[in-house]
């Protein structure tokens, strides 16, 4: 089957080998053991899909977020779990549109070598949740530098990355005149003094954790951009993030379809296939749609992106299209298994529970709603 695979298929082809390598066995395996899937993270570092975001200048393939979305879509759609890696997709766009000369010079050539990962961002706190501004960790300038407090929760993949960005108020709340100015990003090494990570036992097999945080010293040259304008530099890295996101649900969704159409093709109850039922036929062919649907979003978003325009709306559409097309997707998928669909051995049960991640994480679906019924609509502003 080669359903909405017509974009950029020599790219699709060469990342779908390498995601062939580790199959359906391999990912039953790392999800039973809870682990972290080193070998294929470290098989797509080397084929240099890792560091595609990263211009040719600095050791990287130079790719735009477009084909970065290809890659991420491909991983999910094999049958694999993007989450273990996509951090570092999005988190470079941070250190690539806001760091200084001398922060690339400095790390990215390592990154695109994968000698150092930039897996991890440090932003969500456990009293501010999704209103970022409300955040309590404060870095304090002190000599050539800055001494950083408070505490973070759902840092992912920071046990798997040397680099971490981390969000922190440089102004007191009080003290701005608008609640989102005030606060500075950071690039931290994960193995500074004054970091306590303890992990999140959670529904999925996703590496996220607490971090508290204990007078960890920053050296000034690990600003990013300037100072007190960390929360839009975030924002604009979180638009990469949500459109990456939402082509790795376009990959789970077209992942279900393609699973439940052959199990409908193959599955014979009755004495005929499963699949001439159009109680069964009608919802595989109803999320096709809506998965082609949510694709065409996450282009336009990408490609504006990539141009340098504005996609904050886009962006956020994107996620939320595709990630409800691939949860119907997944409830269509397991629905046409019946009993089978909750057996580890078909893959189902797995990546359904991996994909309901995504109609919560990044950004739940009312804030979305919320950010468009204000920004998009003009209606009043809700909170």
């Amino acid at each position: 089957m080669n359903l909405g695979r017509e974009n950029h298929p020599e790219l699709r082809d060469a990342v779908r080998a390498l995601c062939n390598q580790y199959g359906s066995t391999y990912w039953q395996q790392i999800d039973e053991k809870r682990a972290y899937p080193e070998a294929f993270v470290d098989a797509l570092t080397k084929a240099g899909w890792m560091s595609a975001l990263i211009p040719e200048q600095y050791g990287g393939s130079g790719l735009s977020l477009t084909e970065a979305t290809v890659i991420m879509e491909e991983v999910t759609r094999s049958g694999g779990n993007a989450g273990c890696c996509h951090g570092q997709m999005y988190n470079m766009n941070t250190l690539l549109r806001h760091g200084s000369e001398a922060q690339k010079r400095k790390y990215l050539p390592k990154i695109a070598a994968g000698e150092l990962r930039l897996q991890a961002m440090g932003v969500t706190e456990p009293g501010a949740g999704t209103d970022t501004t409300k955040i309590k960790t404060v870095a304090v300038r002190k000599g050539e530098g800055y001494v950083v407090n408070g505490q973070k929760v759902w840092t992912s993949r920071l046990q798997h990355s040397e680099l971490m960005i981390l969000l922190a108020r440089t102004t007191a709340l009080a003290d701005v005149k608008r609640k989102s100015e005030g606060m500075s990003i950071f690039l931290v090494e994960t193995k500074s003094k004054g970091l306590d990570v303890r992990p999140i036992r959670n529904m999925v097999n996703h590496e996220t954790n607490q971090v508290f945080i204990d007078n960890l010293e920053i050296p000034a040259e690990n600003l990013i951009g300037e100072e007190g304008k960390g929360f839009r530099y975030i924002l604009d890295g979180l638009n990469a993030e949500r459109i990456l996101i939402s082509a790795e649900c376009i990959g789970d969704g077209y992942w279900f379809v393609e699973k439940a159409t052959k199990y409908a093709t193959e599955r014979v109850v009755f004495d005929r296939p499963i699949g001439e039922n159009q109680g069964i036929q009608f919802p595989i062919a109803e999320s096709y749609m809506e998965i082609e649907a949510a694709n065409l979003m996450r282009y336009k978003a990408a490609r504006l992106f990539d141009q340098h325009q504005p996609c904050g709306a886009e962006a956020n559409m994107a996620k939320h299209l595709a990630a409800k097309a691939s949860w119907e997707a997944a409830n269509v998928c397991l629905q046409t298994h019946g009993g089978f669909g909750f057996a580890a051995e078909y893959d189902v049960e797995r990546k359904f529970r991996e994909n309901r991640l995504y109609l919560v994480a990044p950004i739940s679906t009312n804030l979305i709603l919320s950010y468009l019924a204000e920004h998009v609509l003009g209606l009043p502003r809700s909170f």
